[in-house]
């Protein structure tokens, strides 16, 4: 498309439908059900919700389909899902103008309920997505280029009811087809819908007492609080090749089954079962006797599973994803915080606004072992990063600068911090990541090793907790540094700059960064379609990052383990985890 800004497309694209290596004699065990170990409980199962790879990987494409889908490991090519073709100037799907997208839907799908799919299906759950806009939630990837806005709601908390009548007549139904005009050309718009049009049942969802579709109660449906304040929590009624059966949240379990009449040819599994074991002996002893199917194992553990009977391991898989080590300038210290000790700067904690100190973000910088990191707790398979945009996406600057190793410059910075106060005083805080990631773990201990070392005054805790405490902590700024990570939504630099830079990003907004100048030169690259232009604005951005220094960044390549019998698997960059439509055991 003419009007497309230059993306860097990966097309790795990896096919074990007939690999071998089963041992001798080795049956497949539960050849109709796939079992996958991981180590991360799902937040919720709303769609609309959720924003978090843990949730993704249970409804994303198996419950919830969309209308377009990546075209095997390409994340710049699609094809048709709901829709019968993908939209092009070629064939009348984009406007000459390049605003206006239309999506004829396809004839004969249901959802699990066994009602058809309808474009005012589709247009309810796009509306729904947007407009539920929790805070840290992924709505904004629409409000963006169809009204664009970053929110729904003014400075003082209100509800703009006129975004919802802009979005409203900006998304058309015409019998089964669907257009959506955007306020201007946004080139990533295809592969935005790729992934984010999921369609839910409007009649099923109200007669969940969901959203009734109506502007009166958007109220209602805006920004709750809770995962567990959605009525499709823990409900769903998709289209896609698999149905919930049930989300054991005390076993810690989903377990799914086969959609039998679902409208393309069913899947060859009968059962997907995700199974939360964050101890990695147990899920490495459930690989090794075929109990599980898929585990996950960090780049520490690699050698343990390397060699085991019937086990592939695929390693150096390009990630669409940027690592963070993140430093929050606005902790929420109330409420008896146990990761700021006393919440004050007493040499047994630190106060809220501790990492505002750019001095004390640079010691940390300066203080964290880069190489060590990269070694022992990513067997060299990951490099350092000078900004949020990964490596080898339009808008990475590989001339870009960041910190080293330097103890001596960390040791300067910290006694500058505070006028010298920290540097006499100590602290204390602590360092949190999910429990079972030992990458994460690793990288923790790394950093508290660094800092620790510079003054017996300094003192760091590390501690674990599950993925969805660890997920509500950040957002509500308890955490004082946290390590977590970060996938794209949508194979352009912005989907990087925002969550990482943006007053309204998920991460920034939740550090308490604000930058009236960064702001600026994103939403400036955002709708720029002169790519010499738009990677000066990177550059600068690149800039922001260094100075500003309020993450540590790091890109690897991705480690996936498996049992040999897993066939029809396949990579895409794009993927939060597994697409399982495609896989059978064999």
């Amino acid at each position: 498309m003419r009007f497309m800004r230059t993306l860097l497309v990966l097309t790795l694209v990896i096919m074990l439908a007939g690999v071998t290596g089963v041992a001798q004699g080795q049956a497949v065990r539960n050849p109709d059900t796939l079992v996958i170990a991981t180590i991360g409980d799902p937040e919720t199962l709303d769609y609309s919700y959720a924003y978090d790879t843990a949730s993704s990987q249970v409804f994303l494409w198996h419950i919830y389909e969309t209308l377009i889908f990546f075209n095997g490991g390409s994340t710049g090519t699609f094809v048709p899902m709901l829709a019968t073709e993908v939209p092009s100037l070629a064939n009348g799907g984009i406007s000459k103008d390049g605003r206006t997208y239309t999506f004829k839907l396809r004839d004969g799908v249901k959802f699990h309920d066994g009602t058809p799919l309808t474009a005012e299906d589709v247009k309810y759950s796009l509306l729904r997505f947007m407009f539920m806009d929790r805070d840290g939630g992924p709505s904004e990837l629409l409000l963006t280029p169809i009204v664009e806005s970053h929110g729904t709601r003014d400075d003082k908390g209100t509800l703009r009811l006129e975004l919802f009548r802009e979005a409203d007549n900006a998304i058309k139904v015409s019998g089964n087809t669907i257009s959506i005009t955007l306020k201007r050309p946004f080139a990533p718009f295809l592969s935005i819908m790729a992934t984010w049009s999921m369609a839910v049942s409007k009649k099923w969802a109200i007669a969940q007492r969901d959203w009734n579709g109506t502007a009166g109660d958007l109220s209602r449906l805006n920004n709750p609080k809770k995962p567990d304040d959605t009525p499709l929590f823990t409900k769903t009624n998709g289209t896609g090749p698999f149905k919930l059966v049930q989300w054991d949240r005390s076993g810690r379990q989903v377990i799914m089954e086969r959609n039998d009449t679902y409208w393309r040819k069913p899947a060859a599994l009968k059962r997907v079962i995700i199974r939360v074991v964050e101890d990695f002996g147990a899920r490495r002893l459930m690989l090794q006797q075929g109990d599980a199917d898929i585990v996950s194992v960090g780049r520490p553990q690699k050698p343990q599973v390397e060699g085991l009977p019937g086990v592939r391991i695929i390693d150096d898989l390009s990630r669409l994803v940027t690592h963070g080590v993140f430093m929050n300038m606005k902790v929420d210290t109330g409420a008896g915080n146990p990761d700021v000790g006393s919440g004050r700067l007493d040499g047994a904690g630190i106060p809220g606004d501790f990492f505002a100190d750019v001095n004390v973000r640079r010691g940390i910088a300066q203080a964290f072992d880069y190489n060590t990191a990269l070694r022992d707790c990513w067997g060299n398979k990951a490099t350092v990063g000078n900004g949020p945009i990964p490596k080898g996406m339009f808008g990475y600057i590989s001339t870009g600068k960041w910190y080293a190793y330097d103890p001596a410059k960390a040791a300067a910075a910290f006694r500058e911090a505070r006028g010298g106060q920290v540097w006499s005083t100590g602290f204390r805080f602590s360092i949190l990541y999910n429990t079972g990631n030992t990458i994460r773990e690793c990288m923790a201990g790394v950093l508290k090793a660094g800092v620790e070392a510079l003054n017996p005054k300094f003192r760091v805790d590390v501690r674990s907790i599950t993925f969805p405490t660890l997920l509500q902590q950040y957002r509500q700024g308890r955490l004082p540094i946290f390590i977590i990570g970060w996938a794209a939504d949508f194979p352009d630099a912005d989907n990087f700059v925002t969550p990482f830079m943006h007053s309204t990003g998920v991460y920034s907004n939740a550090q308490g960064y604000k930058s009236p100048e960064v702001d600026k030169l994103i939403e400036e690259a955002r709708f720029e379609t002169d790519p010499g232009k738009r990677r000066a604005t990177f550059a600068k951005l690149q800039e922001f990052a260094y100075n500003d220094v309020t993450t540590i960044y790091y890109y690897a390549v991705g480690l996936q383990v498996m049992r040999s019998w897993v066939r029809g698997w396949y990579h895409n960059p794009a993927f939060f985890a597994e697409y399982l439509y495609p896989m059978f055991k064999q």
